[in-house]
């Protein structure tokens, strides 16, 4: 397992990028801008909702109240945490997806599927159905809401070991001042774990993905990266110009990425290494 923690930290990385590119508050109206990368948790999760379009944060009050009624009446076909057993996983349902707060479920679970073997709970109340629904709802939440996660204490690493990893693999391309005070730039660890391995683009152009196409008859076109595919690309030149042209088989496209270290770095880093660093660098302040 030796790239579990550094695909989910590049995953969560990712997340962080697509989200801080919706997600820009206050800058519009003349405040600070705030970032995906320095929201408290309550805002990582609706921030994250919002993203993927998930709908209505569910109550989770009412989720309390649900979970020890479904784990009577539902749990031995759908597993403790609707993730299924003998039944169906509820996580991705139609009928769970399709509701927000019980408009449509309870009326579902009122009538069941006695044909495929689900009863009818017509014997219970209408409030009772719905703290069901809130249940899985919040079920949902926890498997799709990158937000929520709690993060446990992940200094566990030697700082020494992570400032000789930084020495050996890093200072090709950063300088001392890249790190300096820079743990002082994250909210918590997990944050600047998140950042060293894979930094935002953000507004940072310097972070932008740039590219020079050349045409059949010479002419070049520079510029950073807006769209890209095997058949188009879109660049936006230092004027500000955009120039949308197409890859046949005479044009040559050039691409070059400030992050590809960092991509490199993602395939042979370890979990010690990692941590490691993690360490360090917290000690940066």
């Amino acid at each position: 397992m030796r790239h579990v923690v550094a695909a989910v930290a590049l995953a969560a990385g990712l997340m962080a990028g697509a989200v801080g590119q919706e997600v820009q508050t206050g800058a519009q109206n003349g405040g600070q801008q705030t970032t995906y990368q320095n929201m408290t948790p309550e805002q990582r999760a609706q921030a994250t909702r919002e993203f993927l379009g998930l709908g209505a944060a569910p109550d989770k009050a009412a989720a309390a109240r649900g979970a020890p009624l479904f784990q009577q009446n539902c749990a031995f076909c759908h597993g403790p945490q609707a993730r299924g057993a003998t039944g169906p996983n509820l996580i991705t349902s139609g009928e769970v997806l399709d509701d927000d707060h019980g408009e449509h479920l309870v009326a579902f679970l009122k009538k069941g599927r006695p044909e495929k073997g689900m009863p009818a709970y017509a014997a219970m109340s209408d409030e009772q159905l719905c703290d069901i629904a809130e249940f899985l709802h919040l079920q949902v939440e926890e498997v799709a809401n990158r937000g929520t996660y709690k993060v446990l204490n992940i200094l566990v690493g030697d700082a020494a070991n992570g400032r000789a990893y930084v020495e050996a693999h890093c200072m090709a391309c950063h300088t001392e001042e890249t790190f300096a005070h820079i743990a002082s730039k994250f909210r918590a660890p997990d944050q600047l774990q998140r950042g060293w391995i894979w930094p935002a683009r953000g507004a940072d152009e310097r972070l932008a993905i740039t590219a020079t196409v050349k045409s059949p008859e010479g002419a070049t076109v520079t510029g950073r990266v807006t769209q890209v595919s095997d058949f188009r690309i879109t660049v936006v030149d230092s004027a500000g110009r955009t120039h949308a042209i197409d890859r046949e088989e005479e044009v040559a496209v050039e691409m070059k990425d400030p992050l590809a270290p960092h991509q490199q770095m993602i395939m042979t880093l370890g979990n010690d290494d990692m941590h490691n660093v993690t360490a360090y660098l917290e000690t940066l302040k």
